[in-house]
């Protein structure tokens, strides 16, 4: 970990920032997104966004296994603690364990920032519990690391979820989970080769590899903001994970096809079915989100691209649909996101268990809306970023045995993409879990229409 990411020397004000942000993630229940959005957590980190954001993902990253620890120094359960004091908490407790700062630059920033956030009563009780953690922490944490779920910082009914679906270890995926996630970028094959940009880009200074399985996909060795890659600037590129990518190769377009993006936000994937090297007849994008469905057109303008956009439930056919039948439909469903955690480390502390039936119900609905607007021998490629069985294999088993029509060609499709990573379990569909060949977590079922 760098000086800047640890917290060191940025001060109290980007302590304060963090805790703040913390906060209304534990408490109010925002995404990590979100709260680093606010107006108030940029003012206070305004001297180092990137110390706030660093020290904010890595506390949440790691959160659960402090909690653990830290829990019988508390008079009151961690849950009735206030949010911000449960913010100093944490990020004081990543900082001693995680951190480069000395350990009393650690405690009294934390302390300084309790006043900067209007907690400077909490100050002493703060200090109390860092310090005393201190002292204890070899003995705090052997205890919290005998249960797998604190060791690795997971929410016990997730790890009781992934060791349910996939029975072999799981100890890599949850390691995976708390990785800092890679930079892989997509080329926007209109424009520039995979190959071509990856030159590019070494020429420039950055180290770059080619991804073995999806052929616009590159990765660079040292994330940067991409805001100030003249080449993402320029549309050359997007960012996206190579696991997502497969979605286009899978869909298996042709020329003169219909295609339809449904729940196309944030238009990664719009993007790059556009980008295909087929002329389509028409690519229609439905988003029900309006302010997410701005930033498709955004993506889109940046890559020089049109899609026919409508702000529209896609489920709700008959408020968006013209009647005429699709020859491919990408189904990129809301999930649990338990497959990109790495990447919204907030995932573990926002979802809960009962979410997920919540889910899977509307990723049917979807799937039986979207389903009948497919054309005779035409192709429904169903994309989920969970892991669970529940969202993904168990529901596609579940509308294969119904009277659909529907017949599963994932492993036709599979076999014809050299160097996939293995399949961790039986199908239907194909699941990547996370860290595989350094990708996220993906799901796809291919399902063609008879």
């Amino acid at each position: 970990m760098n000086d800047t990411a640890s917290g060191k020397d940025v001060g109290a004000p980007v302590r304060a920032a963090a805790a703040l942000a913390i906060s209304m993630v534990l408490g109010p229940g925002r995404t990590l997104d979100a709260a680093l959005a606010d107006s108030r957590v940029q003012q206070l980190g305004a001297s180092s966004p990137a110390a706030t954001q660093a020290l904010v993902y890595g506390s949440l990253r790691f959160g659960l296994r402090l909690v653990a620890a830290v829990q019988t120094l508390l008079a009151r359960p961690w849950e009735q603690q206030a949010p911000e004091l449960r913010g100093l908490l944490l990020l004081g407790l990543y900082q001693l364990e995680y951190g480069d700062v000395p350990p009393h630059a650690a405690v009294s920033t934390v302390v300084g920032a309790a006043r900067l956030i209007g907690q400077a009563k909490a100050a002493g009780f703060v200090n109390a519990v860092l310090r005393r953690y201190q002292r204890e922490r070899v003995e705090l944490l052997a205890r919290a690391d005998a249960v797998l779920a604190n060791a690795k910082a997971h929410p016990q009914w997730l790890v009781n979820a992934f060791q349910r679906d996939w029975r072999r270890g799981i100890e890599p995926m949850l390691e995976a989970n708390n990785e800092q996630p890679p930079l892989w970028l997509r080329a926007n094959r209109r424009r520039i080769s995979a190959a071509d940009l990856a030159d590019r880009l070494t020429r420039a200074g950055h180290e770059v590899s080619l991804c073995e399985f999806a052929p616009d996909a590159l990765r660079l060795a040292l994330p940067v903001d991409v805001r100030h890659l003249p080449e993402f600037v320029d549309g050359l590129c997007s960012v996206q994970d190579a696991a997502a990518q497969l979605a286009v190769p899978f869909l298996g377009m042709s020329a003169g096809h219909r295609v339809l993006d449904a729940c196309a936000a944030p238009g990664g994937k719009t993007g790059h079915l556009l980008e295909a090297d087929v002329e389509l007849s028409g690519l229609v994008a439905v988003e029900f989100d309006s302010s997410r469905a701005s930033r498709i057109n955004s993506n889109l303008v940046r890559l020089g691209l049109k899609a026919d956009l409508r702000v529209a439930d896609a489920s709700r056919t008959k408020d968006w649909w013209d009647g005429v039948p699709f020859d491919r439909i990408l189904l990129d469903v809301p999930c649990s996101g338990t497959g990109v955690i790495r990447r919204h480390p907030d995932i573990k502390w926002l979802r809960r268990p009962n979410d997920i039936a919540t889910l899977a119900a509307k990723q049917r609905a979807l799937l039986a809306a979207l389903w009948p607007l497919l054309a005779p021998g035409g192709r429904l490629v169903y994309v989920s970023c969970s892991v669970l069985r529940a969202e993904n294999a168990d529901l596609i088993a579940g509308f294969l045995a119904g009277d659909h029509g529907a017949v599963d060609v994932t492993a036709q499709v599979t076999a014809q993409t050299a160097s996939l990573p293995e399949a961790p379990g039986p199908g239907p569909g194909y699941a990547l879990l996370p860290g595989a060949k350094d990708t996220d977590g993906f799901f796809y079922a291919c399902l063609e229409r008879s």
